[in-house]
This record gives C-alpha cells, structure tokens and sequence, in this order.
C-alpha cells in the first residue's frame, strides 16, 4: 500500500524536482563487487547541486507552499542537509528563510547555508533542542516551521530512490540510512509505485539507534542521546508516522559500528573516488557488516550526501574514527 500521497503525487513531486536538478548517478562499481562478494550499486546523492538528497525535498514543500499562498518567511531546524535543501528551494520561490542548528555544528555546512542567503541561527548542544529554539522563533516572529519530517519532503526525496530501482532494476536489498525517515519512507514509496519485491534494510548509528530500538518495540523509543559523527543520522527522538510506516514497510534496521562507518567512508573513496559523509557511508556501512548474508545477491546502497568538513573527512581517511560528545 502506498503511503505519504497518491500515485499523482508522486508523479507531481517528480516533475518539480527535475525543473531544478537532473538524476543523479547510480552505477554498479566493480571494485566493490569484487571486495564485498555481490553486486554493488552505489546511488550517488552526493552529486545533487547541494550535494545531499535533502534538496529534492526542499524544492517540492517550496513550490506547494507558494502555490497554496504561503508567502511568508520560513523557520527549520538542521544539522546540515535538510538546512541547506529549505533555503535553496526557498530563494527559488521568493520566500526568506531562517535555519536553527547545534552550537557544535558543522563549519562547512553553516557556510553553506548562509551562502544561500539563509538567516543562520547557532543555538542548542543537538538537533532537538535547536528544534525546540525554532519552534519559540517560529511564534516570535511569525515565520512558519517547517519540519524535517512530511509527506512533501517524502515525495520529493522519492525521486532518488525511483531513479535507482528504474536503472537498476529489482535489488535484493537496498540499505538506507535513517535521519528522521523521509530518505527510507520515500525509498519504501518508489518500491511500491513500481511494484518491486526488494527489501529495503535501513542503517542506524550505535551512537544513534533510536530508530532500531523503535523497529523492535514496535512504536517509537527515543534515547538520552544521539552523540554520532554521522550527523545525518543522529536522532535521539524518532518521528511517530516514520517509525510506523518503517515498522511496516521494511525488512529490518541494521545498527552500525562508527567505525565500520568510518571504513565504508575510506572504502567509498578508494573505490569510487567519492566523498562520503558519516550518514552517507552508512548504507555501505551496514553492508559490510551483512557481506555473508547478501553474498552473490544484487544490492543497493544510498550514498545519501557528501557533505564533510575537510579536517574530519582528513581525519577518517588517515585511518582514525572522528568521536563527538
């Protein structure tokens, strides 16, 4: 059954996105095969203009914002990708934007986000108290919150995953990592729209599990602490439609070591020459550590974003594991 919109929205939200960006790469690298034991296909949101997947999701929620009249400015919070995804879209439509994120947050990603005419605001020690901040903002000033997790950003970010399984066709398997789950629900939608069998695995950080102690109580359980180098996917309380719709659709949650996230960081970049986040590696992370199971089979893995300040990426590629909190 599929969820987060009808057929025709879907198809609606894919039309949006592509007057911005073209599909991104998805190629089956034989370097991987040959290390991992079964057939590698990296999908490579890296190469979005913003360098994350988060942006097709921007541009969707932007457009049916300003086609229902709402003009006035925005207000989200961030750690990075989704940050930068709302104001890009957000100057595409006319619409000013502020972002909240973590007092510890990335330098690269804030310079980012402010080069894209954003009003940035540093306040919070993690995502959900930043969350919080914006929330307050949001009633000062009038400006409208926009979450990180709805069924625009889901039908936007959908477009990724339909890309892969259209050149691809059915995997076995597609590993997703799980920020707060628009990437694995609209991997999940792109799945059902085109009527595919593939499991679809979703990868959580050790230092972040919050979604992998949801998916075995069956409703959603928050922790202390989400403390991961891999930023896009430390979330310390799961959103309650995502843990539902994750709790149905998917095959199961991978929880991952950081540093066999920091391997499948080094590994991508050997392999591939490309640039991976923590969050980004995480699918390759998970399926190095599932390399027995998936042998001989046919698998995905989202390389959800690229953007890493240069001294951690030199750090990770130096043979050490980046530790934060």
């Amino acid at each position: 059954m599929l969820k987060f919109g009808t057929k025709q929205a879907y198809e609606d939200a894919r039309d949006i996105v592509y007057e911005a960006l073209q599909p991104t790469l998805q190629h089956a690298w034989p370097v991987l095969a040959a290390e991992l034991g079964c057939e590698v296909w990296v999908k490579h949101e890296n190469h979005t203009p913003l360098g994350a997947f988060k942006v097709r999701g921007g541009l969707v929620h932007m457009r049916r914002r300003v086609a229902h009249g709402k003009t006035n400015g925005v207000i989200t919070a961030s750690t990075g990708n989704h940050g930068q995804s709302i104001p890009y879209a957000a100057k595409r439509e006319g619409v000013p934007s502020v972002v909240v994120v973590p007092e510890n947050n990335s330098k690269e990603k804030n310079a980012a986000m402010r080069a894209l005419g954003t009003e940035l605001i540093e306040t919070g020690h993690d995502f959900i108290a930043s969350k919080a901040a914006a929330e307050r903002i949001a009633e000062e000033r009038g400006l409208d919150m926009v979450a990180s997790f709805q069924e625009d950003l889901v039908q936007g970010v959908s477009t990724y995953a339909q890309e892969l399984f259209q050149a691809a066709g059915e995997l076995d398997a597609v590993y997703v990592p799980i920020g707060l789950g628009s990437g694995i629900c609209g991997t999940m939608a792109a799945r059902d729209l085109l009527g595919l069998k593939t499991q679809v695995i979703g990868v959580v950080s050790e230092r972040a599990n919050a979604y992998r102690l949801s998916f075995e109580a069956g409703k959603p359980v928050g922790t202390n602490a989400a403390d991961s180098f891999a930023e896009g996917m430390a979330v310390r309380e799961p959103h309650p439609v995502a843990v539902e719709a994750i709790n149905e659709g998917v095959e199961r949650v991978v929880e991952v070591r950081e540093d066999t996230i920091a391997e499948a960081m080094r590994l991508l970049f050997r392999a591939t020459h490309n640039i991976a986040e923590g969050a980004g590696a995480g699918a390759l992370a998970a399926l190095l550590q599932e390399r027995e199971q998936m042998a001989g089979k046919r698998v995905g893995v989202i390389l959800s974003g690229g953007n890493i300040d240069a001294e951690r990426f030199a750090m990770v590629l130096g043979g050490e594991t980046p530790v934060v909190g």
